[in-house]
Parts: C-alpha cells; sequence; structure tokens
C-alpha cells in the first residue's frame, strides 16, 4: 500500500533502502527511498495496471486508441507523462505501439479569457507531448447530444435557437445550490466525454484519478444518492454507457503525484493549473459543495491515515451492479435505473411507500435518485 510521503533534508536523510546509493527522501510501503527510486515506483504501478488492461502487450496490428480527458490538473499531466514514456520506449523497442490517445480537454468555463488560457495551456503539451492526436471541446457542446432529457433540465425547444454558451449559462444560472450546478456540470462532461470517445472510434477512457480521487468521488456520489453507480465509476470496466472506463492511477495517491510531478525531468509545473487549497474551503459557505467538502476531508485523512484512503477504494472495488433485465437509462447521466424506482419519487430514501411524495404531472421521464435531488434542490 502505498506510503506517507515525507520530505526530509537530503544531508540528513538515510541511504536509499532500495538502491542504498541515493539519500531518501521520500517513503514508500514503509521504505525510505530516493527521489529516483520512488519516481520508479509510481511508474511502475501505472504501467502494471495498463498491462491488467491487456493493451501494453496487444497483438493487434492497428493500435488501440483511447480517449485521455486532460484537466491540466497534477493527476492528468502525471499520467500522460508516464504513458507518453511508454509509447515512446514501445516504439524504440518494435517500432510500433500497442495504444495511441486521443487527448481531449474540456471547457467547462464560459468566460472567453478562461479559454483563452485553456487554449494556450494546450498548446504546450502539444509542443511537449507531440506524438498525441488533441482536440479541445466547449461544455456547451453537451447541450446538442442525443440521449438527454432537456426537458427536465428546463431547457425548452424555444431555447433552442438561443448561443449554446447563453443556454448553458442559463442552465447553471437555474440551479439553487453549488452542489447541483458541480453535479449537472460533472454529469454533463461525463456525458461529453463518451460522445467524444464513441465519435472518434476510441476502445475505452484513461481517467488520471489517483486513489484519493476515486475516494472522494465514492462518498461524494452516495452523498448525492449515486451510489448505485459506484461499480462503474469506481471500478476498471465496460461503462453503462457502452465505453470502457480505465483508471491507471488508482494505486497512487494524491500525495505521491504531487511529488511526482515536481521529480520528472524537466517538471510538469509548467503544465498544471493547481486547484484552491482545500483548506479554504468553508462548510459555512453558500458556494461551498459535497465534492469540496469531500476533497478537504480526504486530503486531511491521507496525511496522517494513508491507509485508510487506499481501503476506502479497495472495498468499493468489491462492489458489483446487480443484474435487473428491467431497467430504463436517466434521462440526465444515462445511467441504468430499475424500472419504479427512478428519482425521489420512486425511491425517497425510506422504506414506507406510501409516504413517497406523489410524481410530479409536468414530467414523466427516469430520471435516477442522484440527478432527480439535484433538480430538485
Amino acid at each position: 500500500m502505498p506510503g506517507e510521503i515525507l520530505a526530509q533534508n537530503s544531508s540528513d536523510a538515510p541511504l536509499c533502502q532500495r538502491c542504498g546509493t541515493e539519500a531518501a527522501t521520500h517513503n514508500v510501503r514503509s521504505e525510505d527511498v530516493c527521489s529516483n527510486c520512488f519516481s520508479q515506483y509510481v511508474q511502475t504501478k501505472t504501467i502494471k495496471r495498463m498491462e491488467t488492461y491487456r493493451i501494453r502487450g496487444s497483438s493487434a496490428k492497428t493500435p488501440r486508441k483511447l480517449l485521455f480527458p486532460l484537466s491540466f490538473g497534477p493527476s492528468s499531466a502525471s499520467l500522460l507523462h508516464i504513458l507518453d514514456q511508454h509509447l515512446r520506449g514501445q516504439y524504440d523497442r518494435m517500432k510500433r505501439t500497442s495504444y495511441e490517445l486521443y487527448v481531449v480537454h474540456i471547457n467547462v468555463y464560459v468566460d472567453p479569457v478562461d479559454r483563452k488560457d485553456a487554449d494556450e495551456m494546450l498548446e504546450k503539451y502539444k509542443t511537449r507531448y507531440p506524438r498525441h492526436n488533441y482536440a479541445i471541446f466547449n461544455l456547451e457542446e453537451a447541450l446538442g447530444l442525443d440521449g438527454i432529457d432537456w426537458k427536465a433540465l428546463g431547457l425548452e425547444n424555444s431555447d433552442s435557437m438561443a448561443p449554446s454558451a447563453e443556454r448553458l449559462q442559463k442552465l447553471l444560472g437555474s440551479m439553487s445550490s453549488a452542489t447541483s450546478r458541480s453535479d449537472i456540470v460533472s454529469t454533463l462532461l461525463a456525458r461529453l466525454l463518451v460522445d467524444v470517445a464513441k465519435r472518434n472510434s476510441c476502445e475505452g477512457t484513461l481517467f488520471g484519478d489517483s486513489t484519493t480521487r476515486l475516494a472522494e468521488k465514492t462518498l461524494t456520489e452516495t452523498a448525492k444518492g449515486r451510489g448505485f453507480s459506484l461499480p462503474w465509476q469506481i471500478s476498471d470496466g465496460t461503462s453503462p454507457h457502452g465505453i470502457t472506463f480505465y483508471y491507471p492511477l488508482r494505486d497512487i495517491l494524491k500525495k505521491e503525484i504531487m511529488s511526482f510531478s515536481t521529480l520528472t525531468s524537466p517538471p510538469l509545473t509548467d503544465l498544471i493549473v493547481q486547484p484552491h487549497p482545500t483548506s479554504q474551503i468553508s462548510a459555512s459557505s453558500k458556494l461551498t459543495t459535497i465534492d469540496d467538502l469531500m476533497a478537504q476531508y480526504f486530503e486531511s485523512v491521507e496525511e496522517n491515515f494513508p491507509s485508510i484512503v487506499a481501503n476506502v477504494v479497495r472495498t468499493t472495488s468489491k462492489l458489483q451492479s446487480l443484474p435487473n433485465e428491467t431497467t430504463e437509462a436517466c434521462g440526465l447521466c444515462g445511467l441504468p435505473v430499475a424500472v419504479g424506482t427512478d428519482g425521489i419519487h420512486g425511491w425517497g430514501g425510506d422504506q414506507n411507500s406510501e409516504s413517497r411524495p406523489g410524481k410530479d404531472d409536468t414530467y414523466h421521464g427516469i430520471l435516477c435518485y442522484g440527478c432527480s435531488r439535484s433538480m430538485n434542490s
């Protein structure tokens, strides 16, 4: 299990317990290791995970195409660096690669300044890792997707002539809480990524979620009422969307990713947009989301009890979705919902069916509990 990273004064540090030649400045699995061995540990863990996907040793003549969502965060930047080196090594040895990456960034902000910054950042990635194909999309492009019940989101046909960015702002502005806005953004982002992957014939999607991020997602989705989706959102495998989700960094802690990003040559610092410190999050703020609170919680747990973070993910990964032939796709997130248990109308968190609220006659679609709570909060 990945241990806590401890920075020490190199002059006082003991020798690395793996190579015995360098000063140990990190701790992995209760071993004091040097920076080189630590970097090798992170890369080896990631590539071994890729092996379990049967991608590394693919015998296919044509490389498998995988979607790579790039958020400009430390995890996705580190994963791209590791996979780029891996592919480079494959080509040097065999003059071919077993897979190729289609790197995609989704602009979740409407502000033109933020979008210009995103374009400039993506150019830096193209320059440093030129072997991959890159593309950038705007979140409002999700408003044109089929399979999403726009009536449930309050977007009527009369709005279809308005600019997409304006419609997106209207949609997010109609949400009554920061958590609901964050949830809708995450839902649209996921649906857009799946659509991009399918349109570009991608076999699967490689997410840069670390152990810590997956633990955050476990409690976040449960708190939002979407705990039934954890087998697809936490574990590697085929999703209900018909495309496989992979999490190569699932064995690496966020703290380890942060340290690794500074040890590459050159460091990844100029390629990373640092998130806001969780220490600045206030539970009393109206702008604070469930996602923020869970990130803050697991950052504090990771500091002193990293094994707990890994145990959350390991336990959640054992969950399996129950087979149910009578399911329909949620009108928003697209995940399967058992007929008769949709939304807050089919299951309100209680066992007494008589106490459940009556269904609104103005909407007759199927929503999962999490999406219906977002729309009614």
